[in-house]
């Protein structure tokens, strides 16, 4: 009996699993403590960033008592918080600073085949954009959440 590859499995795909709709890149997951009157409550805090490809990115957080909860709410907060970024040959269409709270970015267009070139949370927002060629510097703040929103805000702001 010979295996026939082209057999189907039970699910109704050819194997392996179905393809999201977002690439979802997971940006920090942190321990959180509150303390009550009798103890101090752990829990868990996921940021989360969310995009096609293709020009839409969102950022989300969730916190829970479990890692793989806080993750679920973060990719659900991601997808409330959808914006659009423009892509003009893979990358932006001119320089632009921009400041959120203690956080500075600087955003650069870029020539076909530089790649991204940036740190941090900056990187992580760029490549799930959907953006090829981009150079990105950050000043001031270390928060991955404010330079992520820093980010989100300059592409944004394009007109």
């Amino acid at each position: 009996m010979a295996f026939d590859k082209s057999r189907k499995d039970s699910r109704g795909g050819r194997g392996g699993k179905p393809r999201k709709e977002f690439k979802e890149e997971l940006l920090a997951i942190d321990r959180v403590t509150r303390v009550t009157a009798g103890w101090r409550q752990l829990r868990f805090r996921a940021v989360m960033v969310i995009g096609d490809g293709k020009g839409r990115v969102g950022l989300g957080t969730g916190k829970s008592w479990e890692v793989v909860d806080a993750i679920a709410k973060a990719i659900s907060n991601a997808k409330k918080n959808l914006t659009e970024v423009k892509i003009e040959d893979g990358t932006i269409p001119y320089d632009i600073t921009v400041k959120y709270k203690a956080a500075k970015l600087m955003i650069h267009p870029a020539s076909k085949g530089t790649g991204i070139i940036a740190g941090g949370s900056a990187r992580k927002v760029l490549a799930v954009a959907g953006y090829k060629d981009i150079l990105a510097k950050r000043y001031g703040s270390n928060n991955l959440i404010n330079n992520a929103k820093a980010a989100i805000k300059a592409l944004t702001s394009f007109k």
